[in-house]
């Protein structure tokens, strides 16, 4: 059943512009920026570099050659892998049942922004309320997230090449230009030296354990890890792609987007807010704290423009792959076609998306353990989801199967894999005991019991 369904990429470069477009989306330009300007700038990017030469490179290999091993999605790969573990598949389709319509209610917003900034109403956004107008207003939300769903949608029709893969050649080389752009453009204001040393010199004394914590959470975030999309894009992957190059190259390309995410960001937050600015986290950096240095910059309506049309295009190729996901797990599950997982799909997200949207505004008062919609799906799929599947995926390739499964899957067009030794340790001892502990901190500091 799922060699008639299942779509494949034409190449190497298609594998790689389509994972790291995965990879490239809110979480390099939403959340990398405000998390390294809270935790100390220039320490944060250096643990974050380390964790994701290490173990986001362990995660993202382990689910890449399951996928291209066994070429099936996540909901049946684990059961071919290892009998006991098949459970770890349903959980792994949970995730992006949950994370894609959240996602795109923000990802509705940026397109919110987009318009705004290039309709010239870059004044109006620069003030405070705006954002809270914007979002507990009753239709207008709704109306941009149904967008985003419906562009999301109709990539994800087109199947794997002439959807996904012809996408990504577009849209990524036009990310790269665009990141580049405004980060020139940042770097050359007046009075940016001050932060780009913020956010590039490591700063020792800002190091704790929460730094660490949170460049893993992101590293999960920002390199599409424990979602099942890898296994997923794995699957599509031919026998004769370098699957070392590319993941290789899948890592570079996410840390440099991550890097330059923040060269966009944190400089210009520091000279127009100083250091005072870096606190706000979340939404506010985004879309209260940026409109307002983009109001202060001689044309920043065009730069503004300009940001935010490159956010959209990053969430969008993001909100590709997570759908993906789960279309590829329905058809090897359900045997259905693509247009009808497609439209189940769709509707699922209407469903969970409105409550996500109007619990922002007019739904406010419904809230679960204190959290609005928005903010419990993102606790659960995240902080809880996320660090539970990597750790069994790690337990089950680093104590039953063996790290030698995944290493030979890696070498098989006689490869050499120059990490295999910090994989082995990876897999079986440091990934899990990382794991454990990030699971723990995220939960406790959620219900308030440590200071986060």
């Amino acid at each position: 059943m799922e060699k008639k369904h299942r779509g494949s990429f034409t190449g190497g470069l298609g594998f790689v512009l389509a994972a790291a477009g995965s990879a490239v989306g809110l979480g390099n330009l939403w959340r990398f920026p405000y998390l390294a300007a809270q935790y100390g700038g220039g320490i944060f990017i250096l643990v974050y570099i380390i964790l994701a030469l290490t173990f986001g490179f362990t995660l993202m290999t382990t689910e890449i050659a399951i996928g291209r091993k066994t070429k099936l999605s996540p909901t049946r790969a684990y059961a071919k892998v290892h009998k006991k573990f098949g459970f770890i598949g349903p959980i792994a389709f949970i995730i992006p049942v949950i994370i894609l319509p959240y996602y795109c209610v923000i990802g509705g917003w940026v397109t919110k922004y987009m318009a705004v900034f290039i309709s010239g109403q870059n004044e109006a956004a620069a003030e405070t309320s705006f954002f809270s107008n914007f979002i507990s207003q009753e239709y207008a939300p709704l109306i941009f997230f149904f967008i985003f769903l419906a562009l999301t949608a109709l990539i994800v029709v087109c199947g794997v090449e002439k959807g996904i893969e012809n996408v990504s050649r577009v849209l990524m080389p036009v990310l790269i230009i665009l990141a580049v752009v405004i980060c020139i453009y940042v770097v050359l204001l007046p009075g940016s030296a001050a932060g780009l040393k913020y956010y590039l010199l490591p700063d020792f004394s800002k190091f704790s354990l929460k730094t660490v914590c949170a460049a893993m959470g992101q590293m999960f975030y920002s390199m599409s890890l424990a979602m099942g999309i890898m296994i997923t894009y794995g699957s599509y992957t031919r026998d004769d792609v370098s699957m070392v190059k590319s993941v290789n190259q899948i890592e570079i390309f996410d840390t440099v987007i991550a890097l330059l995410a923040g060269l966009m960001v944190v400089p210009a937050v520091y000279i127009f807010s100083g250091e005072a600015g870096m606190s706000q986290g979340g939404a506010g950096l985004m879309f209260i704290t940026l409109p307002k240095v983009f109001s202060q910059m001689a044309g920043g309506r065009f730069m503004g423009a300009l940001f935010f049309t490159l956010v959209l295009f990053a969430a969008l190729t993001s909100s590709v792959s997570v759908m993906e996901a789960i279309v590829s797990m329905m058809m090897d599950r359900f045997g259905l076609s693509r247009i009808k997982c497609c439209i189940g799909i769709v509707l699922f997200s209407i469903l969970l998306g409105v409550p996500c949207s109007l619990g922002n505004g007019i739904w406010s008062g419904f809230t679960i353990f204190g959290m609005d919609f928005l903010t419990f799906c993102d606790f659960i799929s995240n902080s809880i989801l996320l660090p539970v599947v990597a750790f069994l995926t790690c337990i089950m390739i680093g104590w039953f199967v063996g790290a030698d499964y995944i290493i030979a899957e890696a070498t098989k067009n006689g490869e050499t894999f120059k990490r295999k030794n910090i994989y082995r340790m990876m897999i079986r001892y440091i990934a899990p005991v990382l794991l454990l502990i990030i699971l723990v901190f995220y939960t406790l500091a959620q219900f308030g019991v440590i200071q986060y």
